[in-house]
């Protein structure tokens, strides 16, 4: 894909794509892997679940916008195609910083607690 035209692109993040191609910023965390865990189910294991997926879509909205630079380079792809892909883009990024930014922000504020 991007690493065979020679562009070091995203896949420097060693994420795997989302298997539905680029969905939008406020689907991140929508999906099976978001849902409510069952019963008895494991807590940390489905929050795991669900960063991983909102990361792994993230990561195939990046890819997506910068494929369709490339193929807009080529004269494959239309000015309107490239600008959605690259808002998508930003705008999951933008998500997944704020998401990180939360996390962070939660670990220091218990790592400060007295024990």
């Amino acid at each position: 894909m991007v690493g065979d035209i020679g562009i070091g692109g995203i896949g420097a993040l060693q994420f795997k794509p989302a298997l539905g191609g680029a969905e939008g910023a406020t689907s991140l965390l929508q999906g099976s892997a978001a849902a409510a865990p069952a019963a008895g189910g494991d807590v940390a294991a489905s929050f795991a679940d669900a960063l991983s997926q909102a990361a792994s879509k993230t990561v195939g909205t990046l890819e997506n916008a910068e494929k369709m630079s490339i193929q807009a380079l080529r004269g494959d792809a239309d000015t309107r195609q490239v600008v959605d892909a690259v808002m998508d883009a930003q705008q999951a990024l933008q998500t997944a910083v704020a998401i990180r930014d939360k996390i962070v922000s939660a670990y220091l504020e218990v790592s400060r607690m007295a024990i």
